[in-house]
């Protein structure tokens, strides 16, 4: 019995990166012999193990065989006489096919370190082709390194698409890549590399129709709807925000990618369009509730917020509702953050000020020093009829709110 430490966290020392997590396998063992030292199995599809003491995972070494569509059509065989090498031939790139022994030792088979040294994503074999999720991955990993992929593994990944293998993917997957994703330095490089082998048309369709479709150019200095989308994402990045607020980022023109061409530059009524189309979206590639329901406001109210200047109170008052402000008031602060991702997306705008935001938090504030509860309380003393109470109480805390909107804000 041998132990190797594998994977992400040999790969991560090698490029002076923090370890998050180790990663063993265990060459030589059985399922029995494992449980026998004390390790908890915990692997559905495979034996993987936790170590007694310190809860790492340790999988025993194993090969898979394909035998039907997507990420979980694989025979798996793991047994005392699989070697390391073996193993380490199945996974999907050579960077994350390098191990280490118990004595510090390097293990590379596939050239995985030059690779690293190189800035390169390559297949380690054909069996690359054999997993849909492994097309997300590399193109996260792009995102994430900012490595280029070999032309081999791209020309690779592009026959993945064209052969049906990506539509075989689930789901919860593309959302949990999606996610990973969008949480990187430079996000944008996993939607222009998903792009290159053809994959965004299939997984995303509605981000891969902004390209190519040009916007007003006195607004838009970069003109094309999808290099703003990736600006967007990618300023959103740059402030560490919250991964709701980035699928808004990403998310929130979609409308535009459905303008008739007769009408481009402009896309007027594109944010209703965008509504509907996030909601598809999200539905298709189960979005959590969150990221969501940000992104439907974002889509909706992001041209208003823009306007914040031009508003009246009555209309900011009205908008502080509709977004759900006074219950949900960390997400209101997340949509500004969005908003402000849109504003600042764009060639020259990542250190303009907007002022729109700090508007809105003002009128927000004054508007919530409404106390609803004494107006309640006061219209119910002088309200006999019950049935008209409550209808009374809105139109007075909201006619309330818009005078306080009013004097804080002119």
């Amino acid at each position: 019995m041998k132990t190797y430490l594998v994977g992400g966290s040999v790969r991560d020392e090698l490029l002076s990166l923090p370890v998050k997590d180790h990663d063993y396998v265990v060459v030589g063992s059985t399922p029995e012999e494992m449980a026998r030292l004390g390790y908890r199995p915990v692997g559905k599809d495979f034996p993987v193990f936790l170590h007694p003491q310190s809860h790492e995972q340790y999988a025993l070494a194993r090969t898979e065989r394909k035998i039907s569509r997507g990420y979980k059509g694989f025979e798996v065989y793991a047994a005392p006489e699989v070697t390391l090498q073996e193993d380490l031939a199945r996974r999907d790139l050579t960077i994350n096919a390098i191990a280490k022994d118990q004595d510090g030792n390097i293990i590379d088979p596939f050239n995985g370190v030059a690779d690293l040294e190189a800035g390169l994503l390559r297949h380690v074999s054909p069996a690359f082709s054999e997993d849909p999720v492994r097309v997300l991955r590399t193109a996260r990993f792009a995102a994430r390194f900012g490595f280029r992929i070999a032309p081999e593994t791209l020309a690779l990944m592009n026959d993945m698409v064209h052969n049906g293998e990506v539509d075989a993917l689930v789901p919860e997957r593309v959302w949990q890549e999606f996610a990973r994703g969008l949480m990187e330095h430079k996000p944008s490089r996993m939607f222009y590399a998903l792009r290159e082998c053809g994959a965004l048309t299939r997984i995303m369709p509605e981000v891969d129709a902004l390209f190519g479709v040009p916007q007003p150019a006195q607004h838009h200095p970069e003109i094309d709807t999808g290099l703003h989308s990736m600006l967007v994402i990618d300023y959103a990045a740059s402030q560490n925000y919250s991964l709701p607020v980035r699928f808004a980022a990403l998310t929130h023109d979609l409308g535009k990618g459905t303008t008739p061409p007769q009408e481009w530059p402009r896309h007027i009524g594109h944010e209703a369009r965008s509504v509907q189309l996030v909601r598809d979206l999200s539905e298709r590639i189960r979005t959590p509730n969150d990221e969501r329901d940000l992104a439907l406001l974002a889509a909706r109210y992001h041209g208003d917020v823009h306007r914040a200047a031009e508003l009246r109170p009555t209309t900011i008052a009205d908008m502080l509702q509709a977004v759900d402000a006074y219950r949900k008031p960390e997400r209101f602060e997340k949509f500004l953050q969005a908003c402000a991702c849109d504003f600042h997306g764009r060639p020259g705008y990542a250190d303009k000020p907007y002022p729109q935001a700090e508007r809105l938090r003002a009128a927000f504030d004054a508007a919530r020093s409404v106390d609803a509860g004494a107006i309640a309380a006061e219209l119910a003393s002088t309200i006999a009829d019950p049935t008209s109470l409550p209808p009374a109480i809105n139109a007075r805390v909201r006619e309330t709110r818009i005078a306080e909107i009013k004097a804080r804000l002119l």
